[in-house]
Parts: structure tokens; C-alpha cells; sequence
């Protein structure tokens, strides 16, 4: 860009160059050579293009200078190890010539060329043969600026002080190039910037610093000053260049605002001793006047270019509900509608309920837009079933069924889909069973639910599900003895085993969520959205992904102490050897280090310096960096840092230098997409490669990624290792009125056992999964997908699935005596006997549990006094007994264990639970108690050992406890007791006293009774159907049922009501689902004492209160 005149009006602009930042620029007679790090531009001074030069072997060029009068040629140099000769008039590189250092700044004067380097010091080069006459250290930094008039060289740059950093030198240092000699400095103390000699007199030089304080000096006699000026700049800003005319009758200089100042005198000032007349473009032609009147058509005017809104993109905050479409008349009234003086009439079909009316408006909007509504819930599913067989299919549930093959259009990317979007567990009276989670997951693999605090974490977990090498390490150590109560490496394997055990079917990560929101790191760490509820969610879950991996490694060592057997190490840590060198006695010390996850590293924008742009040997000064070198520069980017030097005896500024010693199987990183240039570079199509090669030695690390990585694998000449994408979890922006919420990004090829299976993306969105193609699941949008964490894994560990640890669990816990009381007693309870009452695949145990409330639900009143259940109250496991099923000792408990819990309780549910308070604490109580991981662990063992769980109401218990066990596993006795017609299920009381003629749960309850209870009932279902009696005895059972009305007669039990709710969609009010007396997961008290329903249906009013008062829920804040 140039100016004319002293106004500086705009003469030309130009892009000389296609995406670097101009260097240099210098002037011949006819036209202007500029140079920028890969290229070089002739224009003419009108700024058409002569010729424009571009070479292979230019990477990073930063000066040029002539090399003799004529400007014939010129010499190019710059940050390598190379300069060029250029012919200017051809435009051809003439000779290519070792550079002796790599420069920054390069002047001609007489014939020498003066180049400065990046390490301070100045070249003196002949110009003809450019060999290397002299070099002399002018600054202890860099040069930041440079001038050169006949026999003189002045310099200014910066110099390192102590803990300061670089800062500018207060002297301008001055070389006879007569002599080759240095001069006596001159002072400046402002410290001066930039420098240059007047063009006519050669012994005057202007010295600037960067506030704008100006000095005219003579280098004869430095000592006086002859002329001072401040400049007008504004505060915080800063002179970036400075340069006098050739004239030396003005000055100009510019600014960090990008604003340029000219200084001189206006009646006589004039850039150039011998002007020339300025050529100017030749005038605008005016267009033709045109006829404008009604008769004129539009299209006969151009629509002009705006930069502003048009009103047709109106925002949606301005869009408001007018009136709704009336409701489409059903044929069944206009068979028979009648006409009238006015209108029609037609018989009332009383297909509805009076005083309903038909949301058209909702139904109109999910047809047309598409959106992903809410599934109907099961028990409305099942009483339409009955009614009219086959359900209309909703649009949303079409739109469901077709999300595999789900194909954005390059017109719709900026659109987030539906299935981005937040979902939402919907509870009706009939609690969370009622919901329908198949409606958002048709797929082998089980999502997980978002009703829990920090759930935000539900992606970081499935990703580290479906990394082999984790998966197999996790299940793993969760077989061996480890009773460590915060060990998160154990929870991780209870999470995996639930998920592969399931199948499809939803799951939830409570336990390990409680373990998490138990360690004091957490809490440090600000990882817990309740105390942190406005930070975002992509920070949160990346300190997490730090935290979880070094938080697996501490855990690993509480059980694998030996040095030499660290696999996890081995998987996960990259090893470092971490080099400080201190900035004040330069001594340096070395560290090993094990890092588990990279924080990745983006180009920045060049910080001008002084009116240079610093460079230094990183990606951050190059454009569109690959993936791999973002990746190479983060994992041994070199920082500063404060630490302790033995030598000094005192902290000080110290350089951190890592060099890579060896790489793990896995390799986790940190997105850390802060930037508006990161966003860009991930939203680049296919710029994140699904494998990358790593290639290491004598500390060096090579990351290659395309046909780089293929030439590598096909020479074979280095060790390459082989890593292929996982998964990524994305953070996306739903919507203008919806929080950002976390997704995976997963490919559960690598994960399965069948090593022909191909690569199968799929989108983890808390409990919705669906497929995805490899395109969709790689594609990032900056405005709403952008990546948190990424995990590569080494290829060669892809589809081992390592199942060993199923024959190596550890069973001592079940055989272990945790208190000498245990001892007694006998009769009532004794352990299993490691020699002959080993639990064999099959074997039967009798399992029940007891739990009390930990937190209240949270319910919200609407307008009209119906309540809405909006989280449901938290329940935890308080006590459970395990039974033999088989045997001489048939029905005597192994495992009755009560369970210490710290958390406060709500609500002991006495007389449901039969816990009193104080019985869980251990100072108080008079049980022995024991911790949940420890319970649990057993549970987990029987489970894997194969055992068959025989129990009444066993869903709800499971659940609670946060275990998923296979169906082939579990006898149920409230469904071995059910006839499906009939609508009802039977309570165990009501079966006891009927089948057992046993009086149960007459005061309060007990588990082990129940237990007990619920294998005699199955011994019994046994042996009716051993005598082919079953079905003639279930028809006696319901008939007897009848009779008394499914209660004990006469008896006064633990429940008023005996009664067990029918299958969702026939349930009656008043009925208890469960089949027991334990109150459901987010049941109230008075509900399960009065029997009432346990949810109250959306816009159903519920006629009990909630136990307790507060609204305290355990909802994700964040969602």
C-alpha cells in the first residue's frame, strides 16, 4: 500500500504475496521488490505484477538487500541456512550461496552488506563474493533495528537482563566501516527501538523509542543534543516502524493502532530530490441515467453488496406464537355431520375426555422441523397397544428409525441435528422404568443416563470404555484384591463390565460419580459441577481426563508395587526427560517424568516487536500446520518456569526443555481449542488424521500422518509405530436456549474380538447411541462441534479383548472374617468355606437389599397445582444379605453386610428398610459395617463366578446398586408368580402367607427373611412345575388373590397395602410396582406407605406430598 502527498492520500494497494506477511520491502526505478518467508514480488510502482518468484528451497526468508549500485541483483536471506542471488530484471535465482548464520535484517553500504542474525551479533559481508569479512556482537538479545550510510553502522535491539526478560538496550552501538572498528556508543536512555542516519548528513541519526520519544543526534559528539520530540501517540500504544525520506525533509512513523504519522514542514517539504509527475488512474466513467418510474422492472437494478442483516434473517428471540391451527377433524364426524343454517353438526364420537384439548401446535412444529421430541412413555405405549393394536408412527419416531442413515448436506452444516441436541430422562408416575430408553438407542451398546450429578463425564467414559488397552487394564485390576475404597481404576471396571453386560440396554455411572465427587483432588481441582456450576464444560472435562489418567496410575501401584510389572505406565505414560536450566547460574538438572495426557499447542498470530516480527524455530510461525506437527511441537514444546536451583540455593526463572523417551500404547490429548485459529484449523475438512506414525529416538519424536506415514511404513527403514483414532469427545452448542452439553465420538470397531470388522463410528450422546459415518463423526464445526479430548491407541493392540481376568478373580473377600462377632452364632450366619463352598457357574444364591434416602426429589408445581417430577430422589444401599440356595446350609446367610455411609440421610425409611438411625454409622452402630466398595465387590464376584441371583423385585434392587446382571442370571419371583392377562403382580407378604402359609414383614423388614422368603417361593414354583400343576395353580393363586383382594387377612404388616402395581400402562391408582415393601428409586414415604403411585404422570395432580421439605435434587446443574 503506498500514499501521495503530505495529506497521504491512497495511491495503490496490492497483495503481493498470497498468505505471508511482507518482510522487507526496497525500491528501484521501476518498481517495488518485496519479499515475504516463501516468496519474492516485483510490481511496478502502479502495482501491477513484473514477476513473482517462489522456490522449494525458500522456508523462511526475512531481508534482502542490493548488491551493488545498479540494483541489478539482489541477496535474499533469512531465518536458514541458505541466501539467493536474484536477477532483478529476469526474476531467476542466479546462484544459491551457504549462509554463514541466519538473518533478520540486511543493509548495503559501500561494499560491504551489513547483516544482522537472530543471535544479536552483525555480519560484515563482502558484496561480491559474500564471504564473511567480520562479525560483530552488537546486542546480548536481537537486533531490532539497523541502518547503514557510507561509513557508519548503527544498531539498537534487546539484551536479557535478570528476571526482567529481554528488554531494549539504552545505547545505540556504532561500527566504523572504514575500520571495522566499533565507536563509542550513543546513550539513549528510553531505550531506543529504531535508528536511522540522515541521508545527507551522514554524521546525524534519529533515534526513536517505542513511546514515541524522538532524538536527532550527532555520532561525533554523542554528548550533545541537538533536537528532542515527543511523539502524540495514545496511551498503550507503541511505534512499530520508523523511516526517513530520501529528501531528509520528513519523517514518518507508525503505530500499534495501524496508523501512520508524517512530520515536516508543509510549506517545504518533499519526499525525493528529483520528483517525477504521478500517474493516475484514468476517470470513472458515470453510468447512464436510467428511467425510473412505476413501469420500471425491478430486475433492471443490481442489488448492491451489504454487509449488514437483511430483514429476512430474523432472529429467533423475535419470533412469537400467534394464533395456533384448529385441530383436523377426524372422519368419523364428517360421515356423519349434517348441514345447518349455519355450519354443520355431527354426533359426539367420545373418543376424548371433556375439557382436553389437542395440542396442534406441538405436533405441527415436530412435523415440520423434524425435531427429536419425546418418546411416548411406556405405559401409555402399552394401554394404546391394547386399545387399537399397532401405534401411529410419530415423525419423531420416523426420524429415529432412520438416524444411521442420517446425511448432512454441505446446505445444512451449519445446522446442528437433532440428535446433537440435549436429551432428557421424562419421568411419569411409574418413576424412570416408565421411560423408554430403546426409543433413543436401537444399537449393542449401552448409553448411560444423565439424572446425576457430573454426569458431563458420561462421554470421557465411554471413550475410555472402547480403548482396549484401558478396558483390558481396568478389568483387570478390578479382578485383584483391591479394597481401596477411592480407587477410581476399580470403578472404572464395575462401569465396563455393567456396560458390556448390558448389552444395549441403559446404564448409569452412579457409583463411579459418587467415588469421583468423594476425592479432595476433585473438589482442589474444581471437577464437581455443584461447585462449579459456571465453568464451561469443555474445561471441566479435560482437568478431568488429566486428573482420571495419573488418578488410574496412583491406583494401579496401591496393588502392582513392583518397578518392573507397570503396564499401566507402559499404556498410558509418555516417558520424559525433562531438562531445567536455570537462567541465572545456568546450571542445569534433569528429571524423568511421566506425562498422561498432551495439552495440544496451536499456531498464534506473529506478535510484532518492535516493529519486527520475532521469529523463533516453532509452528506457531507458519501457516495451516498439520495435525502431527501440532502434535510434535506439543509434546516437546520448550516453556519457562519457576523452580528451586540447588545451585543458587533459591527459586529461580528456569527454561524447561523435554526430550521424549519412550511412547505408550495409548496416547490421550487435550484439544484445548481456545482460539478463533484452532477453531479453524480443526473445522478444516479431514485435518484430524484417523492414523498417525510416531517415530522416536536418542530423545527425539517424529509425528507423521498421510503419505508421509505410508512412505514411512513402505521403506521400513525406521521403527514406525502405527496409532489409529478411538474417539473424541466434542462439546457441542444445541441451541440458542440450550447449554453446551458433551458427546462422544467413538469407533467401536477396535473394541470387538472379530479383527475383520470394519471401522463403525458412533455418536454417544449420554443415553442416545446411534451410527454414524466416519465423515460426520471427524467433522467439526467452530459455531456449535468443536473437540475436547482425543484418544490414539497403537494399531497393533486394536480387537484384543483380554478376558483372562475372569479366571483369575480374586474371592478372597468372600471368604474374609471382618469381625471376630461374625464367628458367632453359627447357625444365623457363618462364611463360605474356601474348600468345599467355592460358588460355582449356576450355583443359586438368595440376594435382597434394604436402602435408605439420601436425597429428596425435586418436583416442580405448574401453574395450574399439577406437579411434574423433575429429578427423582436418590436412594442408597443400607444393608444386603446373600443366601445359599442350595446344599446342606441351604438358606443361611454368607454376606449380611451393613453398609457406613457418610453421606447425610434423609430419610431412614425405618419401617420399609428396617435401618434405624444410627445403625450406619460406625460410632454408633451395633452391626458391623463395611464399606460399598467392599459390598459391592462381592456382589461383582458372585456375578462374574456365575452364580444365579434368586430374589423378589429384583430390577429396582440392581439398579440401586448400580449392577447390571444378565437375565439368564436372575430368577425373579415376582415374575415366576405372574399371569400376564391378569394384569397384576403379586407382593411377596401376599405369596408367603398364601404358598408358605409364613408370616413375613409383620413389624418391620428384614433382608435376610426376604431373602429367604423369595428362595422357598422359588423351591415351590419348582416343584409345581416339576408336577405340571404351574399354570392350574398360578389361575388358584389369582382366584384366592381376588377373594381377599391380594392382602393377608386379619394381619397388620410393614405395608397397609399388599398389592403389587400391573405392568406400566394397566397400572390403578393406589397400586405398588415394586412386588416389595422397599420403596422404588425416587419413591416418597408417604407414597409407599399409603401405596399411592410413585411418580405423579406430567399434568396429573398427585394427591400425596413427597417425604421431608426442600428441593435440594441431585440433577447435573448443568443440564
Amino acid at each position: 500500500m503506498s500514499f501521495y502527498g503530505h495529506e497521504l492520500q491512497k495511491y495503490t494497494s496490492f497483495k503481493a504475496h498470497a498468505s505471508e506477511h511482507v518482510k522487507q520491502i526496497i525500491f528501484t526505478e521501476k518498481g517495488v521488490l518485496s519479499v515475504s518467508s516463501r516468496s519474492v514480488h516485483y510490481a511496478s510502482r502502479r502495482g501491477l505484477g513484473i514477476w513473482h518468484l517462489a522456490d522449494q528451497n525458500f522456508t523462511d526468508l526475512q531481508c534482502m538487500s542490493f548488491t551493488s549500485k545498479d540494483a541489478t541483483e539482489i541477496l535474499v536471506a533469512g531465518m536458514q541456512n541458505t541466501m539467493f542471488r536474484i536477477d532483478v530484471e529476469k526474476g531467476a535465482i542466479l546462484e544459491i550461496i551457504p549462509a554463514h548464520d541466519m538473518y533478520t535484517i540486511m543493509k548495503r553500504g559501500g561494499s560491504h552488506i551489513c547483516a544482522a542474525t537472530h543471535t544479536g551479533s552483525v555480519h560484515i559481508l563482502d558484496s561480491k563474493t559474500f564471504q564473511l569479512i567480520k562479525s560483530w556482537q552488537a546486542h546480548m538479545g536481537w537486533i531490532n533495528d539497523m541502518d547503514v550510510k557510507t561509513d557508519f553502522l548503527v544498531t539498537c535491539g534487546y539484551s536479557n537482563r535478570q528476571q526482567l526478560g529481554p528488554m531494549l538496550d539504552g545505547m545505540v552501538n556504532l561500527l566504523s566501516l572504514k575500520t571495522l572498528q566499533p565507536l563509542p556508543p550513543i546513550p539513549f536512555q528510553p531505550g531506543a527501538a529504531f535508528v536511522r542516519i540522515h541521508p545527507r548528513m551522514y554524521t546525524t541519526c534519529v533515534i526513536a523509542s517505542l513511546n514515541g520519544q524522538i532524538q536527532v543526534v550527532d555520532v561525533m559528539n554523542s554528548g550533545a543534543v541537538s533536537l528532542v520530540k515527543q511523539a502524540q501517540i495514545f496511551d498503550n500504544t507503541a511505534i512499530t516502524s520508523l523511516e526517513l525520506a530520501p529528501s531528509g525533509e520528513a519523517l514518518a512513523f507508525a503505530t500499534t493502532l495501524n496508523q501512520i504519522h508524517l512530520w515536516g514542514s508543509p510549506a517545504k517539504a518533499h519526499f525525493t530530490d528529483h520528483p517525477r509527475e504521478t500517474l493516475f488512474p484514468d476517470p470513472i466513467i458515470p453510468h447512464p441515467p436510467m428511467d425510473w418510474s412505476l413501469d420500471t422492472p425491478l430486475n433492471k437494478i443490481g442489488m448492491p453488496y451489504y454487509r449488514e442483516l437483511l430483514l429476512s434473517a430474523w432472529p429467533s428471540h423475535m419470533t412469537f406464537e400467534v394464533g395456533a391451527p384448529p385441530p383436523k377433524i377426524e372422519a368419523i364426524v364428517t360421515a356423519h355431520q349434517k348441514r345447518a343454517d349455519m355450519g354443520a353438526y355431527a354426533p359426539n364420537p367420545r373418543k376424548g375426555f371433556r375439557n382436553q384439548i389437542q395440542q396442534t401446535r406441538v405436533a405441527l412444529s415436530e412435523k415440520s422441523s423434524g425435531a427429536l421430541g419425546a418418546p411416548k412413555f411406556l405405559s401409555e405405549k402399552a394401554r394404546e397397544s391394547a386399545k387399537a393394536g399397532d401405534d401411529e408412527q410419530r415423525p419423531s419416531d420416523a426420524l429415529l428409525e432412520h438416524l444411521k442413515d442420517m446425511n448432512i448436506t454441505s446446505a445444512t452444516r451449519k445446522d446442528v441435528p437433532a440428535i446433537y441436541g440435549n436429551v432428557e430422562i421424562k419421568y411419569s408416575k411409574f418413576g424412570v422404568d416408565d421411560f423408554d430408553f430403546r426409543y433413543y438407542n436401537k444399537t449393542s451398546f449401552s448409553g448411560l443416563e444423565t439424572h446425576i450429578a457430573n454426569s458431563y463425564a458420561n462421554p470421557l467414559l465411554q471413550l475410555y470404555r472402547f480403548t482396549p488397552v484401558i478396558r483390558n487394564i481396568a478389568l483387570q485390576h478390578t479382578a485383584t484384591e483391591c479394597l481401596f475404597d477411592q480407587c477410581m481404576l476399580c470403578e472404572l471396571g464395575f462401569l465396563i463390565d455393567m456396560l458390556e453386560k448390558a448389552e444395549g440396554m441403559n446404564c448409569q455411572a452412579t457409583n463411579f460419580l459418587k467415588t469421583l465427587s468423594s476425592q479432595p483432588a476433585a473438589q482442589s481441582l474444581n471437577l464437581l459441577e455443584e461447585r462449579n456450576p459456571n465453568e464451561r464444560l469443555t474445561v471441566m472435562v479435560q482437568k478431568l481426563n488429566t486428573y482420571l489418567l495419573n488418578k488410574f496410575s496412583t491406583d494401579y501401584m496401591m496393588v502392582s508395587t513392583h518397578a518392573q510389572n507397570r503396564p499401566l505406565e507402559q499404556a498410558l505414560a509418555t516417558k520424559m526427560l525433562a531438562t531445567f536450566k536455570c537462567g541465572q547460574c545456568m546450571h542445569e538438572m534433569t528429571r524423568l517424568d511421566d506425562v498422561y495426557s498432551h495439552e495440544l499447542i496451536y499456531p498464534q498470530p506473529q506478535r510484532n516487536m518492535g516493529g519486527r516480527n520475532h521469529r523463533s524455530n516453532n509452528p506457531q510461525n507458519h501457516h495451516r500446520q498439520t495435525f502431527s506437527q501440532i502434535l510434535k511441537y506439543s509434546v516437546e514444546r520448550q516453556e519457562p518456569t519457576r523452580g528451586w536451583c540447588s545451585r543458587c540455593r533459591r527459586y529461580q526463572q528456569m527454561s524447561q526443555r523435554k526430550q521424549v523417551q519412550g511412547v505408550p500404547a495409548v496416547m490421550v490429548m487435550n484439544a484445548n481449542v481456545t482460539t478463533n485459529e484452532a477453531k479453524q484449523l480443526w473445522s478444516s475438512p479431514n485435518w484430524v488424521p484417523k492414523e498417525i506414525g510416531i517415530i522416536t529416538g536418542n530423545g527425539q519424536f517424529f509425528c507423521y500422518e498421510g503419505q508421509d506415514l505410508e512412505l514411512h511404513i513402505q521403506r521400513k527403514v525406521h521403527q514406525i509405530q502405527v496409532y489409529e483414532l478411538i474417539g473424541v469427545v466434542c462439546d457441542v452448542k444445541s441451541g440458542e436456549n440450550q447449554k453446551s452439553h458433551l458427546v462422544g465420538m467413538l469407533n467401536v470397531s477396535p473394541s470387538s474380538s472379530n479383527t475383520d470388522a470394519k471401522d463403525e463410528w458412533h455418536l454417544f450422546n449420554d443415553f442416545l447411541v446411534t451410527p454414524c459415518s466416519t465423515t460426520e463423526a471427524l467433522r467439526f464445526e467452530p459455531t456449535w462441534k468443536l473437540p475436547c479430548v482425543l484418544c490414539y491407541q497403537l494399531k497393533e493392540y486394536s480387537h484384543i479383548i483380554d478376558d483372562s481376568w475372569k479366571t483369575n478373580l480374586d474371592t478372597s473377600i468372600l471368604y474374609r472374617k471382618w469381625s471376630a462377632a461374625q464367628s458367632e452364632h453359627l447357625d444365623k450366619f457363618r462364611l463360605l468355606n474356601p474348600t468345599d463352598e467355592v460358588p460355582q457357574p449356576g450355583a443359586p444364591v438368595g440376594i435382597d437389599a434394604e436402602f435408605v434416602a439420601l436425597q429428596r426429589e425435586e418436583i416442580e408445581i405448574k401453574a395450574d397445582g399439577t406437579r411434574e417430577t423433575i429429578r427423582p430422589s436418590r436412594l442408597g444401599l443400607a444393608r444386603v444379605s446373600v443366601l445359599r440356595g442350595a446344599g446342606p446350609d441351604a438358606d443361611l446367610p454368607f454376606i449380611d453386610d451393613y453398609i457406613a455411609i457418610t453421606e447425610p440421610i434423609v430419610d431412614y425409611l425405618t419401617q420399609h428398610s428396617g435401618i434405624a438411625p444410627g445403625d450406619l454409622d460406625r460410632q454408633t452402630s451395633s452391626h458391623i459395617l463395611v464399606s460399598l466398595k467392599v459390598a459391592y465387590k462381592k456382589l461383582w464376584l458372585l456375578l462374574n463366578l456365575g452364580c444365579t441371583f434368586v430374589g423378589h423385585g429384583l430390577t429396582k434392587d440392581f439398579r440401586t446398586i448400580n449392577i447390571h446382571v444378565p437375565k439368564s442370571q436372575v430368577i425373579d419371583t415376582v415374575d415366576l408368580f405372574y399371569i400376564a392377562s391378569r394384569q397384576r403382580k403379586l407382593s411377596l407378604r401376599f405369596l408367603a402367607w398364601l404358598l408358605l402359609k409364613e408370616d413375613i414383614q409383620i413389624e418391620t423388614h428384614d433382608s435376610v427373611e426376604d431373602a429367604r422368603t423369595a428362595l422357598k417361593l422359588w423351591r415351590k414354583y419348582e416343584d409345581y412345575r416339576r408336577e405340571n400343576t404351574l399354570e392350574e395353580k398360578l389361575e388358584w393363586i389369582y382366584r384366592r388373590g381376588a377373594e381377599t383382594r391380594f392382602k393377608v387377612p386379619g394381619k397388620v404388616g410393614a405395608s397397609n397395602d399388599e398389592m403389587l402395581g400391573v405392568p406400566p400402562g394397566m397400572l390403578t391408582p393406589g397400586r405398588n410396582t415394586s412386588g416389595r415393601a422397599t420403596p422404588e428409586l425416587g419413591a416418597t414415604a408417604s407414597e409407599v406407605a399409603s401405596g399411592s403411585p410413585l411418580r405423579s404422570q406430567a399434568g396429573t395432580p398427585v394427591r400425596k406430598a413427597p417425604f421431608g421439605k426442600g428441593s435440594a435434587g441431585f440433577g447435573s446443574p448443568m443440564r
